[in-house]
């Protein structure tokens, strides 16, 4: 199995743009981001205010080389209690307000993926794993928010804090301040070097979180096949090297972040003890009446200094733990932004917008009626440049008419269907509906008129009633038994404990393949779509079910367009033209009778298949 469907990031450096993007959905929610300001702002004044109550107390009250004196301290003592209750409310509020934020941006960037999603183009999930999805709108976006709110409390409490702090301590003694800062750059230095490290396995880790992801998402999918081939063991070992690689990488960031902040605290200790070195032989002189090149310093200017000192190193923590994070976290960022700036294959231009409306906002008065003419003309098309698949390709279907492709694996059979269906559109040529290039109208027009059933039917998760009403939300209970009970999916629905009401589960595990094939098609009718596509719809199911829907199909294509897309050719013997489609191009057409009388490819296709079913039968 392979999980590396993610874009590699490695390479690329810290953008500040994408974080400024991200920061702007915190911006939407004002009310509560001023809030935060202001309370951090107040929580940083106070904070820097501890230190002068300090000083004033020592020089005051204790007063090192003089008298001590209690005059004065009941309002001191009554003022330092006001300021620890401001700063009580401030921290509650900015701990309030971020959360608020957190949340919102959670909702807002998770509300807008989703809806972005919905827009994407079906090759887009062609080649997407569910898991890469998952993995940005669950932990990725979380993380993200969590960041952002937070991160932001603690820049903007730790700049104001060091700003006031530094001011402070240019205005006791900006000479014994220039000593303290001296160890700024070689911190600088060692941050950029290590942060720049942790950038490059941080995001190898969040690369291989994604492939595992990705590696649970498909051994939850595919337990039964694992089961049937017994895949236990190698599934395992391919885990295996996939949780290694992840937690080699993990390891490798936690060591280098376990040196970086340690290097930070011996720095700010080196600072501080300076201070403390020279500060102390400052107040010693002072103290005999005597002064150094510092000047004259008190015992209560040296306490807060230090205590500024000291106290200034902790927000530059915070700050580099910032950064480390935020080197973490980009890679998370570059991918939930590159999923929000994926941009569709298939777009309406601004001129069919404008009349047609956008799949989100639909103008639907001005929609025409779909009658059901497709035409191919010279359509040429191909997955890869390297391997083309359809060249000159022509094809005219008339309005009404059921048309059956045939034809080997890879032949082009289900690339036509999907470029009917505009999932996919011609890399030269054109296709027609209704005598019009269909880019010239919405896509939500045509795919609004399109009913597809896959070989695989996908049910969602709640009632068989929900299910069937999935694509039409105003039908009417009526409506929804009228539509089953024209495909015979009412008689098993009857049989239910809840009936209608019956929950499918997850995907409709608690309901047989055919019975969910079932509720596939009645969904499909009650749409009543003007263009009916059958892909493989009774390939998976058993022949008294596929009796079944084959009954209900001749009723519900008449007057329709359909093109079934069969691998059974008996199911398609009363189909108005049959197309056997060989690499890419048309190699016979006909009715069933015209093409057994030819006696070409699809004659001994048929009679290959009928001498199957025939010994199948013989050997039951």
């Amino acid at each position: 199995m392979s999980y590396d469907t993610e874009q590699d990031y490695q390479d690329q450096k810290v953008d500040l743009k994408l974080w400024k993007r991200l920061i702007a959905y915190a911006v939407r929610n004002k009310k509560f981001l001023i809030q935060n300001i202001f309370a951090l702002i107040i929580v940083a004044v106070i904070d820097t205010l501890y230190p002068i109550m300090t000083r004033y107390a020592i020089d005051r009250f204790v007063n090192p080389g003089g008298e001590p004196s209690t005059d004065g301290l009941w309002i001191f003592g009554a003022l330092y209690v006001v300021l620890i209750l401001v700063q009580c409310f401030g921290t509650m509020l900015f701990i309030m307000r971020s959360g608020d934020i957190e949340m919102a941006m959670s909702y807002d960037i998770r509300q807008e993926a989703f809806l972005h999603l919905q827009n994407l183009s079906f090759s887009f999930y062609d080649k997407t794993s569910v898991g890469y999805l998952m993995a940005r709108m669950v932990s990725d976006v979380g993380r993200l928010s969590e960041m952002v709110s937070w991160s932001m409390v603690d820049v903007l409490w730790s700049s104001c804090y060091i700003v006031f702090s530094v001011v402070a301590m240019f205005l006791y003694n900006w000479k014994l301040t220039l000593i303290v800062l001296v160890v700024i750059p070689p911190l600088a230095i060692v941050s950029y070097i290590l942060q720049k490290a942790i950038l490059k396995y941080q995001r190898a880790a969040r690369k291989q979180n994604s492939r595992i992801t990705s590696a649970f998402n498909e051994g939850i999918m595919g337990a039964m096949t694992t089961k049937t081939l017994v895949r236990e063991q190698a599934n395992g070992a391919e885990f295996e090297q996939i949780s290694t690689d992840m937690r080699k990488a993990s390891v490798k960031a936690q060591v280098l972040g376990a040196v970086f902040f340690p290097l930070i605290i011996s720095l700010s200790a080196i600072a501080t003890a300076l201070a403390l070195i020279l500060g102390g032989a400052g107040v010693g002189a002072t103290l005999n009446g005597t002064t150094t090149f510092l000047g004259v310093l008190t015992a209560g200017t040296l306490v807060s200094f230090i205590t500024y000192a000291s106290g200034l190193f902790d927000p530059i923590q915070n700050l580099a733990g910032i950064f480390a994070e935020l080197q973490s976290a980009q890679a998370s960022a570059e991918r939930v932004i590159g999923l929000l700036d994926t941009q569709p294959d298939i777009v309406d231009t601004p001129e069919v917008v404008e009349k047609y409306g956008t799949t989100m906002e639909p103008k639907r008065e001005n929609w025409e009626p779909l009658v059901g003419d497709i035409e191919f003309r010279h359509v040429d098309f191909h997955y890869k440049e390297s391997e083309p698949l359809l060249r000159d390709f022509n094809l005219h279907i008339q309005p009404g008419e059921t048309v059956a492709l045939v034809g080997e694996t890879g032949a082009g059979k289900s690339t036509i269907v999907n470029m009917i269906c505009r999932f996919y559109e011609p890399v030269a040529g054109s296709i027609l509906i209704d005598g019009k290039d269909y880019r010239e109208r919405s896509e939500l027009w045509l795919q609004s008129n399109l009913g597809y059933v896959l070989q695989q039917p996908h049910l969602f998760s709640g009632s068989i009633r929900d299910n069937i009403r999935f694509g039409r939300p105003d039908a009417t209970d009526e409506q929804i038994r009228r539509a089953a009970a024209m495909v015979h999916a009412d008689a098993f629905i009857e049989r239910q404990p809840k009936g209608y009401d019956t929950d499918v589960g997850e995907g409709g595990v608690r309901l047989s393949t055919g019975q969910k094939q079932l509720i596939s098609f009645a969904r499909v009718i009650l749409a009543d779509p003007q263009i009916f596509v059958l892909d493989e719809a009774t390939s998976s199911i058993d022949t008294e079910t596929e009796q079944i829907i084959q009954n209900a199909i001749t009723a519900v294509l008449e007057g329709r367009t359909s093109i079934v897309v069969a691998h059974r050719l008996s199911t398609i013997r009363n189909a108005d033209r049959i197309l056997v489609i060989r690499g890419g191009a048309i190699q016979e057409s006909g009715t069933h009778e015209e093409l057994l009388a030819k006696g070409g490819y699809y004659h001994d296709l048929y009679v290959h298949q009928f001498r199957e079913e025939t010994l199948a039968q013989a050997l039951v």
